[in-house]
């Protein structure tokens, strides 16, 4: 090939990347090269020919000089640059100049200092996200003049993550109730601000419109609404329950526990629709422990409106829901656990000088019954009065302790049979009488206590019509008299005589059990010290209803 040496202008380069940045600048027609050089010229022919390769790539490369210069890029950069030439333009000004977030905050000049690659991230003015990987192009003398700058669009992936911090934070906002709020709110109050948080950020953060939230009912397996909005007043009371069929894709949810992404509601059997015109729904469990406690949905009016992302987002907001729930009802539970335990601590202070009281009641009026009617009235009086402070104290616990606010565990198993029941404890030792109190008031018995056989008949004496003792649980030895003797002497007042008997370690020398079994004493109404509360509950369900069984009409 013959060369006109006037009309070609040669120009001569050091390196296959000079090759590349003349070729797409400066608009030569060919390349020659050396014959030292051979090995080098199959390496330009295959960049020549993957330059079309590289303009079809989804990511952005660069060709940089030492001044952070572009020498060449692909079409792709070149349409994130927003100009179809962009050779000669400094690399963040062809970007808008974009912040630089790191975690490398000159990418650029380190990689030519260090001769290896940096990374850094950028966020562009339109809120973009590029992910920026430059990699030295070594010469021969070991100094690197260019780089190759490869971007990557991460915006998808930021905003993302943007939003699965942003769930977080209002996860852990849901619930977050200052220490004057928690002390001035009631329950239904709290629960208010709860639900009124959840819709906020589901509106806002999710931009989810039609969307209901059900609580699990473990006992009747009902899926009671907490949050309805944007359904169909019929939708919003229909009745669920957690089953997989025959209610709808919640009943499904809450059954399973496993997430339903429903695309177009006319094709899935499982579908009920929440609102006139739903395409599509979404519903996930709240799950507390691996426990399915709730479900929360949301429906859309177009087919296929949500996506494998607000799966994500759904099921991470429905964790947070979950443990907000929980705390509210800790938080519940322990202001009911410490009401209960004040009323506990009342009644445990009041039980032992109330007794007192009514031990030197009965003990007085027994000195002037059939001599001065006018000082017995005046003591029966007394007497009511006292037993009317013991029932105030009870009924006033019961509001601060209401039911449906203590968890289970919190209060004890219901035994509707004692709740209202009179009982008199007869013993000498005060632990003793001061444990029938605290095992038996807590299921709703009214305790009264006596130190001796003759102040127990004194307090079976001063019982008024229908007021009389559903249960008298007596020591085996008293200080003046037996049990068996004591058996005897309440005979003459109470037609059955629901008496049991108690003693230490099953020591009885007087036989006293024994003998009172003869005169009446049921087989079973046998205690022994310290209480076992199982039983000691049983023995007095036991004698009360044998007592109702006999008594006389």
């Amino acid at each position: 090939m013959a060369w006109d040496s006037d009309a070609v202008e040669f120009h001569r380069v050091a390196s296959v990347a000079e090759v590349m940045r003349a070729l797409a600048q400066d608009g030569y027609s060919a390349v020659m090269v050396g014959s030292t050089h051979l090995r080098d010229a199959a390496k330009i022919g295959q960049l020549i020919q993957n330059e079309q390769v590289l303009d079809d790539l989804p990511d952005g490369v660069v060709l940089l000089d030492s001044e952070n210069l572009i020498r060449w890029t692909n079409r792709r950069f070149a349409e994130w640059a927003g100009r179809s030439d962009v050779r000669g333009l400094g690399f963040y000004a062809s970007l808008g100049s974009p912040e630089i977030l790191g975690p490398d905050f000159c990418p650029f000049h380190t990689a030519m200092a260090t001769g290896t690659p940096s990374v850094s991230t950028l966020r562009a003015g339109d809120n973009r996200y590029f992910q920026v990987h430059a990699a030295p192009v070594l010469e021969p003398s070991g100094t690197p003049r260019f780089l190759i700058v490869s971007i990557r669009d991460i915006t998808a992936e930021v905003v993302q993550q943007q939003k699965l911090a942003a769930i977080h934070k209002a996860g852990m906002e849901l619930a977050d109730l200052k220490p004057e709020e928690i002390f001035h709110m009631g329950v239904e109050e709290r629960v208010e601000i709860l639900k009124s948080n959840i819709l906020h950020y589901t509106q806002d953060l999710l931009h989810f419109d039609v969307v209901e939230i059900r609580l699990l009912d473990p006992e009747s397996g009902a899926l009671v609404p907490l949050l309805a909005v944007g359904l169909d007043p019929e939708s919003r009371d229909r009745r669920l329950f957690a089953r997989s069929q025959g209610n709808g894709v919640t009943g499904f949810v809450a059954a399973t526990g496993k997430s339903y992404l429903c695309e177009d509601t006319r094709e899935d059997p499982l579908f009920i629709e929440g609102f006139k015109g739903a395409r599509s729904s979404l519903t996930v469990p709240l799950m507390l422990h691996d426990q399915v406690i709730g479900t929360f949905n949301v429906e859309s009016p177009e087919t296929r409106a949500f996506t494998e992302s607000d799966l994500q987002f759904l099921e991470m907001f429905s964790r947070d829901i979950a443990v907000a729930l929980n705390t509210l009802e800790l938080l519940v539970a322990q202001q009911a656990n410490a009401a209960l335990r004040s009323v506990e601590a009342i009644h445990s202070a009041v039980a032992r000088p109330m007794d007192e009281i009514l031990n030197d009641v009965v003990n007085v009026m027994e000195r002037y019954i059939g001599h001065e009617p006018e000082v017995v009235e005046r003591l029966q009086r007394i007497l009511r009065n006292a037993r009317d402070i013991k029932q105030v104290i009870h009924k006033v616990g019961q509001k601060m302790t209401p039911t449906k606010a203590v968890p289970p565990g919190v209060t004890p198993s219901l035994r509707p049979t004692l709740r209202g029941s009179r009982v008199l404890v007869v013993d000498a030792d005060e632990s003793v009488r001061n444990d029938a109190h605290a095992l038996l008031e807590r299921y709703g018995c009214i305790v009264e206590t006596a130190h001796t056989g003759g102040e127990a008949i004194f307090m079976v004496r001063s019982c008024g019509p229908g007021e009389t003792y559903d249960a008298i649980i007596s020591d085996i030895r008293l200080p003046d008299t037996s049990g068996h003797e004591l058996l005897t002497k309440l005979k003459a007042t109470l037609d059955p005589v629901p008496l049991i008997l108690m003693t230490g370690f099953g020591w009885d020398p007087g036989h006293s059990i024994v003998k009172a079994r003869l005169a009446g004493l049921l087989p079973k109404a046998v205690l022994y010290k310290p209480f076992r509360l199982e039983q000691l509950l049983e023995t007095v369900e036991m004698v009360m209803e044998h007592a109702k069984r006999v008594a006389p009409a």
